[in-house]
């Protein structure tokens, strides 16, 4: 075993045994550790001798590996390892620099929030090959430039390089280069070279062991590889019982994150993971979650380009370390798109790679239940509509006849969220259910049921393209449907019936707020859905599934649908990849008094759209009042009502301007408050209040409180916005109570679907074309066809 401490420039033992004196000690810790100096204030200390290092609180009792991915976060003691392809170019002549300096970026990190990081490195041989190759062609072009001319140098050729050769050539300069990139973080980096014979060999054995734990307590970073220069040719099937020999890095790093107790093993490879056949076939699927036993159902393609060990080698090496107590993740190293966050992804516990795991789940994952609501679905899309309508009042029959059961499992989520205090107000009584609100969901659904008989299958336009040849555009489910919502476990009926009745398959994932509540819903959905077969048209995500994780699976999934917080839904957008999201970040909603409002209207508008439900997301949050109305009798009452009501008034920068004593200035006037709490406004004019509300606003829902049939309607008209009422609540912006029975959500957005969105809004088209032997060439300027273009009458609609 050889070991080099890469210390600083000034301080580097140019031999490969370095021993710490206390001035050396010393010098380490005024060169290293000064930019700390502010964080230890804040931060748990451990201290070596009189150096100290930063920590995170990060342990447990190793043993036993993790269970799921988002346990990883809780790693400290984490191994690294590069495979040559991620550490070599394309041509396997010379580093990837850029790769390298991430992935050094990356262990930095983690090795500064207390982690103690570890790397098995590949990438000497071909560093050295590299180095070799110059030589050898400046050496050549020396010798023919003075014997044969110029023109013989384009006809030099390179001889077959030996691996060993190659290592001990690149072993230096892969070294130097890891301690130059690790210096601009301030960490040290020792090397280790490492054989076969150190693991067999008691006594190597146990040296190795201490230089590693004392290059970690002393906050280094030790780099391991196997010693190429000196290393046999690896012997096939040499493992011993219960040990894997060391072959190539693969078994390497296994062997080292089980003889270190490390909490994981990251390998790096060129492939995402592992598939179930050979990456690139037609038919390969990324495994996310790998498991002892599994082995039989995946084939194994050719090894990597370079190196020594394939994947098959990599999943013999991860089951071993897994074995051995140690979690694993196979990932990709080299893609552009996620090689400069791969490392730290998969230690916050985010969906990359292969996650080998010793646990198998009682139920299917999340990918086969995308799968299986796509197969549900469209199933489900070829029912008849009478079908799809007696499954969806099946379920509102279940809704008021289990009322009991789902009382109950409801009290249970009130309880524990009030037990646990982790749920304000606003989400409290949006959690809650009651026998009303179940009556109203029932109601809801049989009014979906009536209005969804032509819903899926109806022409939209028909035309004679030509003699014989028509066209027809039909009414199409979207496919798979992901809701994720919070808080709101009577949304679960509601989007289900309005997937049932387009025909789309459907993925729901609430809140665990809402466990016991969603759960006896969703059991009740399936229950409808199996008088018709379609059970599996529905699921709701019950695995540990990071919500980030869900919006990456864009080949299963065809729409998101968020419900819940402005946090949420921004996150969503952010998270989704490839996937459209259709809702609405915020709910600002505007209410403007004009100068012609009727006094009696007013007040009643107002305390409706603030108060009968303040957490709404169409609930009203600014209130513009028109300058003429300052201190007149009607703003008086507007005022006295909030107060009776007991709203928190937020004053506006105009509004504060005219007031000797105002209220508390708002902070920003784009503001969702959800609350009994809102914010005044002063504007000028009608355009001044359509001007604001372009400005502050969310696009949801504004209303104009006015006598003044021209002023509205410059209002209705000008305002750009989901929703424009005239005299009317804010409220009323909701599926319900435009008719639609009930909505997946309220889209701001631009596309097909904007507003309360109900099962139009959850439909696509497709395109049928129906001809006899009909062909292009035919139309063409010398053919014998011509393209009439006629417009056709459509199907009478079902009405009933």
């Amino acid at each position: 075993m050889l070991c080099r401490a890469a210390l600083s420039p000034l301080v580097r033992s140019p031999g490969w045994c370095f021993v710490l004196s206390p001035h050396a000690i010393a010098a380490i810790s005024r060169l290293y550790l000064p930019y700390h100096t502010q964080r230890l204030r804040n931060e748990s200390i451990r201290c070596w001798s009189n150096i100290p290092f930063i920590t995170m609180p990060l342990s447990r009792a190793h043993g036993k590996s993790f269970a799921h991915r988002s346990e990883l976060k809780h790693a400290k003691r984490i191994v690294v390892k590069l495979g040559s392809a991620v550490v070599t170019r394309g041509d396997e002549c010379g580093l990837a620099l850029g790769r390298l300096a991430s992935i050094v970026e990356q262990v930095s990190v983690l090795q500064n929030q207390g982690r103690e990081m570890m790397i098995v490195t590949s990438g000497a041989v071909a560093f050295g090959k590299q180095r070799l190759r110059h030589e050898i062609l400046l050496s050549q072009s020396v010798r023919q430039a003075l014997h044969s001319g110029q023109s013989q140098l384009k006809d030099m050729a390179i001889p077959v390089l030996e691996a060993r050769a190659c290592a001990a050539a690149g072993q230096s300069g892969l070294m130097a280069l890891y301690e130059a990139m690790f210096t601009q973080y301030s960490i040290c980096a020792a090397q280790i070279l490492v054989t076969n014979l150190d693991f067999h060999d008691e006594q190597k054995r146990r040296n190795l062991n201490g230089t590693l734990h004392e290059l970690l307590r002393m906050n280094i970073v030790p780099i391991i590889n196997t010693n190429d220069a000196v290393v046999p040719p690896p012997e096939p099937n040499s493992d011993l019982q219960g040990v894997i020999s060391v072959k190539d890095n693969d078994s390497l790093a296994a062997r080292l994150a089980v003889e270190m107790k490390t909490d994981l093993l990251i390998v790096l490879s060129d492939v995402e993971g592992l598939f179930d056949s050979p990456p690139g076939s037609d038919d390969a699927k990324l495994i996310d979650i790998f498991y002892p036993g599994d082995q039989q159902s995946v084939t194994f393609g050719t090894k990597s380009r370079v190196g020594m060990g394939g994947m098959e080698a990599k999943v013999k090496a991860a089951l071993w370390a897994l074995q051995g107590g140690t979690s694993v993740v196979i990932a990709n190293g080299t893609h552009p798109k996620i090689s400069g966050h791969v490392i730290t992804d998969i230690v916050d516990g985010k969906k990359v790679g292969t996650f080998f795991s010793e646990v198998k789940p009682a139920g299917p994952t999340v990918e086969q239940q995308a799968e299986m609501a796509r197969t549900g679905g469209r199933t489900l899309a070829a029912l008849q509509p009478e079908q799809r309508a007696e499954i969806i009042c099946r379920l509102a029959d279940l809704l008021t006849d289990q009322r009991e059961e789902i009382l109950l499992a409801n009290k249970k989520d009130l309880e524990e969220a009030e037990n646990k205090g982790r749920l304000a107000l606003p989400l409290l009584k949006r959690l809650s259910l009651s026998t009303s609100k179940l009556n109203s969901l029932a109601i809801g659904l049989r009014q979906i049921a009536a209005s969804s008989q032509d819903s899926v299958g109806r022409v939209i336009r028909r035309t004679r393209i030509a003699k014989d040849l028509e066209l027809e555009q039909v009414t199409v489910p979207i496919g798979v449907l992901l809701v994720i919502f919070e808080s709101r476990p009577d949304c679960l009926p509601q989007v289900s019936a309005l997937a049932i009745a387009s025909g789309n398959g459907l993925l729901l994932k609430g809140g665990k707020e809402a466990a016991y509540s969603n759960q006896i819903l969703h059991h009740l959905t399936q229950e409808a859905l199996s008088i018709h077969g379609v059970k599996d048209a529905v699921q709701l995500v019950n695995t540990r599934e990071e919500v980030e994780d869900l919006c990456r699976l864009d080949k299963l999934i065809d729409l998101i649908i968020p419900r819940g917080s402005s946090q949420l839904v921004r996150d969503i957008q952010k998270a989704a990849k490839g996937i459209p999201v259709m809702g609405h970040s915020e709910g600002i909603c505007h209410v403007y008094v004009d100068t012609d409002a009727s006094v009696e209207k007013v007040t009643r508008i107002i305390r409706d759209s603030k108060c009968e439900y303040p957490a709404a997301c169409n609930a009203l949050e600014t209130l513009l009042i028109h300058r003429d109305l300052l201190r007149t009798p009607l703003f008086d009452q507007i005022i006295d009502m909030l107060r009776v009501e007991q709203v928190k008034i937020h004053a506006g920068p105009k509004f504060a301007s005219y007031l000797t004593f105002s209220p508390s200035e708002v902070k920003s006037l784009r503001t969702e408050y959800g609350d009994l709490e809102c914010c005044i406004e002063v504007v000028d004019s009608v355009q001044e209040a359509v001007e604001h509300i372009h400005k502050y606003g969310s696009s949801h829902t504004d209303v104009i409180i006015t006598e003044n049939e021209k002023t509205a309607q410059f209002f209705l008209q000008h305002v750009d916005s989901a929703c424009v009422f005239w005299n009317a609540s804010t409220r009323f912006s909701d599926g319900y109570r435009f008719g639609l029975g009930a909505e997946v959500g309220i889209s701001t957005s631009r596309i097909h679907a904007r507003g309360p969105v109900g099962i139009e809004g959850l439909l696509t088209t497709k395109w049928l074309l129906r001809g006899d032997n009909h062909v292009v060439s035919d139309f063409s300027e010398h053919g014998s066809m011509k393209y009439l273009h006629e417009s056709l009458p459509l199907p009478q609609r079902n009405t009933s």
